[in-house]
């Protein structure tokens, strides 16, 4: 199984951080934030030579940072920032077998990335229980299955929410191609996953340990701390 990790972002809710590096490379706990994601990737069993990385602002950057840190991963270039939903489209021609999404903005635990790479033929949403699901896409499940996804709702039916760890069988990419820009401009991800779970196609799993979202500046001190704990650093 392979893995994509998304990168290409420019991080706007880090300004001005980010102004002269990608989001992923903003320093936490003395190391870049990608550092972690491909560490955790790592133990989670997947070589180096599975996984891809999504790139585009800073690109550069990116790619002196896995050089120079001895991770041996596939830089896509996105070529734009035209939503998730482009940014995995955009790996269709280098994967071709089931796969696991990680947002590189977004620490997961190995056991975690283990339990959503599930080889089968559907495809599964890693989930949580959040204290402010109206910041994130809240899930609708009835029996393990996602019914459908809620984008930043001001009025919550429930405190499960979308984490972004994902596993696509490669029948997304035929539903990627059907999509059409949303109200912001971008090609959404989530519209695709909500297209295949009113097949029957997705499966909603809880995560079972920590997740870790490099949100906005304002936080950085507060993540800095759940990083040093979820490494044990």
């Amino acid at each position: 199984m392979k893995v994509l990790v998304l990168a290409a972002g420019k991080g706007i809710r880090m300004m001005p951080l980010t102004i002269d590096k990608p989001k992923v490379l903003i320093p936490v706990a003395g190391k870049p934030f990608l550092y972690y994601v491909l560490q955790n990737i790592r133990k989670a069993g997947f070589a180096d030579e599975d996984v891809y990385i999504m790139v585009y602002h800073k690109k550069e950057l990116i790619e002196n940072f896995v050089n120079e840190n001895g991770f041996n991963v596939t830089l896509i270039d996105q070529e734009g920032t035209l939503g998730t939903g482009h940014a995995v489209m955009q790996a269709a021609p280098f994967i071709k077998e089931n796969f696991v999404v990680i947002q590189g903005d977004n620490l997961y635990s190995p056991e975690d990335i283990r339990r959503i790479a599930v080889d089968d033929e559907l495809c599964y949403v890693g989930a949580s229980r959040s204290s402010h699901p109206k910041d994130y896409g809240v899930l609708e499940t009835k029996t393990g299955m996602l019914v459908g996804i809620e984008e930043k709702p001001q009025a919550p039916k429930s405190d499960l929410v979308n984490t972004g760890l994902y596993k696509f069988a490669p029948e997304i990419f035929h539903e990627l191609k059907k999509l059409k820009k949303s109200e912001r401009g971008e090609y959404e991800v989530t519209d695709a996953i909500t297209a295949l779970a009113k097949a029957g196609k997705v499966k909603a799993i809880k995560l079972h340990d920590y997740w870790v979202d490099l949100s906005v500046k304002e936080k950085l001190p507060e993540i800095e701390k759940e990083v040093i704990k979820a490494m044990k650093l």
